[in-house]
């Protein structure tokens, strides 16, 4: 009985996350034999695997929102709002296929990400120009991106990673970066801090920026039943902001029922999340 609850609850959420042909991409990206761009024992694999994944996305897209370019982009071309799920699945087959799949794979995936962000240009309200292939926004995209994935794996992840583990991670990621466009991405823990900071004079919470943080934390495309799931989630998520981002963003901070609620039920969900989406015992491979 446990085992086919477990089996529903874990394909149900595999299928939201990796869409209805997710077995035959999982196949592919696991089972294709090949050289890797990552290693097995590699941080990037540990970090990508978990269910930490879950909060760090939510929250690296309440960061990356901040860069009134970038959301511009968002806001303007990636039908979010149109099509969460598929954005969502496309993002999670991206970086499957980066951090596990075959080296030939991870090149496609990057050549035609690289061809689609080349294609995005605008302006802002304000006249300002962007382009999704310039280094400098891809640079916002990938440290706030990393931080989040980060700031989640270390507080929710199964088994956290040391010092030097999680500078390591940074440096994984930088090798996707790097085939990105993006130009001289971080590669410790120290200089992705340094990059951070280096672009907080660019943020700013826009009506875009604002617009997107409500559908994310009060308006979700998720089923009424699966609401309070992800309230969780997201309540998370806002917690694993830096505290400048929550306040350009007007999310409030409440000490004490954070500690005492919000941060137990994160840790409570995301073990829920590995139970359902890990094998039952005498299988192996992913559920």
């Amino acid at each position: 009985m446990l085992t086919a609850v477990r089996a529903q609850l874990g394909g149900a959420l595999f299928r939201r996350v990796a869409g209805p042909d997710g077995p035959a991409t999982r196949a592919r990206i696991h089972e294709t034999p090949g050289p890797r761009w990552f290693a097995p024992d590699r941080p990037i694999r540990t970090v990508h695997g978990d269910a930490s994944m879950f909060i760090g996305g939510l929250s690296a897209l309440l960061l990356q929102s901040l860069h009134p370019l970038a959301m511009a982009a968002v806001a303007g071309h990636s039908g979010y709002r149109g099509d969460p799920w598929g954005r969502l699945q496309r993002t999670s087959t991206f970086l499957a296929v980066t951090t596990y799949g075959t080296s030939v794979d991870a090149q496609r995936a990057v050549d035609h990400v690289r061809a689609i962000h080349e294609r995005i240009r605008g302006t802002t309200s304000d006249g300002a120009a962007y382009h999704a292939a310039d280094p400098h926004l891809l640079g916002w995209v990938h440290a706030a991106e990393t931080d989040s994935f980060l700031r989640a794996h270390a507080r929710f992840g199964a088994r956290p990673l040391d010092a030097a583990g999680y500078d390591g991670y940074v440096a994984d990621t930088a090798r996707v970066a790097e085939a990105l466009g993006v130009s001289d991405p971080p590669r410790d823990r120290r200089q992705l801090a340094e990059r951070l900071t280096a672009y907080r004079p660019e943020l700013g919470a826009t009506s875009e920026a604002r617009a997107a943080a409500r559908f994310l934390l009060l308006r979700p495309p998720v089923p009424l039943a699966v609401r309070p799931f992800y309230g969780g989630l997201a309540a998370n998520a806002v917690v694993l902001l830096p505290p400048w981002a929550r306040a350009m963003l007007g999310l409030p901070r409440v000490p004490v029922v954070e500690s005492l609620t919000v941060r137990p039920t994160g840790l409570a969900l995301t073990r829920a999340i590995r139970w359902a989406m890990s094998p039952p015992p005498g299988r192996s491979g992913p559920a």
